[in-house]
């Protein structure tokens, strides 16, 4: 299974969306004191995730998300209170 996820930095000044096999190792990384990055030095929540049998389907959506600004809007939109919530 792939998953492309959703982080929300806790003082919700940031977002950014990822693409792994393991969600679960990798939001721990991405909190620890040895990630380097985008996400180093702030601790992020993990608000949204989707599932995927193929990694092709998975890297095609994060960099959909990542470079389609109307696709990241759209999704942004449809969990506004997700991103609201503390």
């Amino acid at each position: 299974m792939y998953y492309v996820y959703l982080l929300q930095s806790e003082d919700k000044k940031k977002i950014y969306v990822g693409m792994t096999e393991d969600l679960r190792r990798r939001f721990k990384e991405h909190n620890s004191k040895a990630n380097r990055g985008y996400t180093k030095n702030k601790r992020w929540r993990l608000v949204y995730y989707e599932a995927y049998l193929s990694k092709k389907d998975a890297l095609l959506r994060e960099k959909r998300l990542k470079q389609d600004g109307r696709a990241k809007r759209a999704l942004l939109n449809r969990i506004k209170e997700s991103l609201l919530e503390t």
